[in-house]
């Protein structure tokens, strides 16, 4: 979950910025090219500039985000025996998966765990002081598989494109529908008032909250995938049992916020906005395909 959400929040400041930073230096006149009517083709250009500018930024920015906001310890040089351990357990899934060793860090916090970077070969997995306290090595080994796992199947990268499509459309939408309030309700002729820039805005937000329902589709569908990698490099029982006891720790409560990065549950449209799927259907997943 913290992943996502860095990687989002990042990508909603770089758009905002880049929209405003465009307003100012007036590269927006290519919306309206002649003075009357929308340029589809000069919008659509101008849209996925932005789009993708926000979604790669937070791409290459995400590691170093991650390691600032999560004040994340890097093992460099091991001073403890689990140190030693994490490093060996990632070094030996690594390999196994066919990447380059990550970056392994350790931060303070509860149970937790995120693995993040602009590509596979350059990535960092790290883990929390809580998760090593709560599970045992058999389970931290499946959590540390899980993340490695992401890495393996390249899910940053992913996730990266999906966000530059969808950012394209809501920048897209966003400025056709502030063109249309401009022109049929504000009755403007020519060029753009400032409804249209005020109405794009709105809509631009609006509009990227639904579209995110798209992304965190995506986002359950890799866990799913990130679980089956996880139990191929540490044993499905390892996999369930790690899932198991993050749901024995949250039942008859909701999951906590900080143990979201590796299992969420939600119900009705909560799940439409969810990063993760329930931990049931992860567990179930995993036994159907033992």
């Amino acid at each position: 979950m913290l992943r996502i959400l860095l990687f989002l929040g990042t990508n909603v400041a770089i758009i905002a910025l880049i929209s405003v930073t465009f307003r100012l230096l007036g590269l927006d006149g290519i919306l309206a090219a002649n003075g009357v009517d929308l340029d589809m083709n000069a919008l659509l250009v101008y849209s996925a500039v932005i789009g993708f500018s926000g979604s790669l930024i937070s791409l290459f920015l995400s590691k170093f985000m991650a390691k600032k906001t999560m004040g994340v310890h890097l093992i460099e040089q091991p001073q403890t025996q689990d140190e030693m351990w994490l490093l060996d357990t990632v070094r030996r899934q690594a390999s196994a998966a066919g990447i380059k060793m990550p970056e392994v860090g350790i931060f303070e916090g509860g149970p937790n765990a995120f693995a993040t970077g602009w590509n596979k070969n350059d990535a960092l997995v790290a883990v929390s002081t809580g998760l090593m306290q709560t599970m045992n090595h058999d389970e931290v080994e499946a959590v540390l598989a899980h993340e490695v796992s992401h890495v393996a199947n390249g899910d940053m990268v992913t996730l990266a494109l999906i966000q530059g499509v969808v950012n394209t459309f809501v920048v897209f939408l966003s400025r056709v529908i502030g063109h249309l309030v401009d022109r049929l309700v504000f009755k403007v002729e020519r060029g753009h008032g400032p409804a249209f820039w005020i109405v794009s805005m709105v809509a631009q937000f609006v509009l990227a909250i639904l579209a995110s329902i798209i992304v965190m589709w995506f986002s359950r569908w890799r866990e799913y995938r990130a679980d089956a990698g996880g139990a191929a490099l540490a044993g499905s029982d390892k996999m369930i049992s790690a899932l198991r006891k993050l749901k024995n720790a949250s039942d008859p409560h909701p999951l906590p916020d900080e143990m979201a990065a590796f299992g969420i549950s939600g119900a009705g449209l909560k799940e439409l906005f969810a990063s993760h799927p329930p931990l049931d259907d992860r567990i179930a997943a995993l036994e159907r395909a033992r």
